[in-house]
């Protein structure tokens, strides 16, 4: 029974870019999702918007990050920021 318990260690992460960072220790982060659409077959972009919490306000907007699932910091915040991803390749840990 115990194998079918998902590992607390296995979270979801998602990449994307920030929208917003105007609210106190939260930013915005729209994810982009492109799939093929079943009935027309063609390429379709879907796009998601997490809250996250930023602890130390380092993300502002513009930035690309990842973001990693948690547990529930408001009614709407349920993601933590991991790491801001520069576009030189650097890689600036939040957590």
């Amino acid at each position: 029974m115990a194998e079918h318990i998902q590992a607390r260690g296995h979270r979801k992460q998602r990449i994307g870019e920030v929208v917003s960072d105007k609210m106190s220790k939260t930013i915005v982060v729209r994810v982009e999702r492109r799939f093929q659409h079943t009935g027309f077959k063609k390429v379709v972009t879907s796009y998601n918007k997490f809250y996250a919490h930023d602890e130390n306000e380092l993300a502002g907007t513009g930035d690309f990050v990842r973001i990693r699932e948690g547990r529930a910091l408001s009614k709407t915040k349920r993601w933590l920021l991991m790491e801001i991803l520069n576009p030189d390749g650097s890689v600036k840990t939040a957590v």
